[in-house]
């Protein structure tokens, strides 16, 4: 059985004419591996490259060299429709900023994996998610009536109603105030636990990094060190 990620030898520069050599490295020769059911915390300093490093796992851009295996898929082997398909098929994503759609109220964002995968109980599987999130009677107000930690939670509904075997989080909390913020992190790691995805987590906050299983630290575009944390001792 493959392992849920593998990344190998994954580097990502881009074009800097203040660079002494005309190109900034982003990422340089990152390899880790994650096996399945693992919760994972990316940590680093502002710039480290860690979001660039979420990016390139989800496909959502493309590395200089190396490569990134989902389930034993080389996601750069495919083309943007392929990435696109597989991203459909087994990733769950979690912005810091939401990234509902503003035209769609809850229940329509939250069945809208569903609908694009062509699933029959859309409505009743997005209800079902977003009375797990405590959100069943904001169902028909858009995100501009909700604040920002029931966006969150609706982000957080929309991301597991495919129950996607790969969960994605970018900052997750980074928007909300620290007690809106320490809830929806505790309902993130409750549907992932009922789920049992592999979850990988981009934080600043080492207090939600301890809650992974293991913890990798990127510092200047390198992997600096790679450890269980206490939530897998």
């Amino acid at each position: 059985m493959h392992p849920a990620i593998e990344v190998d030898r994954l580097s990502k520069n881009v074009a800097d004419g203040s660079a002494p050599s005309g190109r900034l490295a982003i990422l340089e020769q990152i390899d880790f591996t994650v096996q399945a059911g693992t919760t994972l915390a990316i940590v680093g300093a502002s710039g480290s490259g860690k979001s660039t490093l979420l990016g390139l796992l989800a496909g959502l851009d493309t590395p200089s060299s190396g490569a990134v295996r989902l389930g034993g898929t080389d996601i750069f082997a495919l083309d943007e429709d392929g990435r696109a398909a597989l991203r459909k098929a087994r990733l769950g994503f979690v912005f810091q900023s939401f990234q509902l759609l503003g035209h769609l109220n809850a229940l329509e964002n939250v069945m809208l994996p569903l609908e694009l995968r062509g699933d029959g109980k859309a409505r009743e599987k997005a209800l079902h998610m977003l009375d797990r999130v405590g959100l069943a009677a904001r169902l028909k107000h858009y995100p501009k009536f909700l604040s920002g930690g029931e966006q969150q939670r609706v982000a957080l509904a929309r991301a597991f109603v495919t129950e996607p075997p790969l969960l994605f989080a970018d900052e997750p909390t980074g928007s909300l105030d620290a007690v809106t913020g320490e809830a929806v992190i505790g309902l993130m790691f409750e549907l992932n636990q009922a789920h049992r995805s592999t979850l990988v987590l981009v934080t600043h906050d080492t207090s939600i990094a301890a809650r992974c299983q293991r913890t990798i630290t990127i510092a200047a575009g390198r992997l600096l060190s790679d450890s269980a944390s206490a939530a897998s001792r």
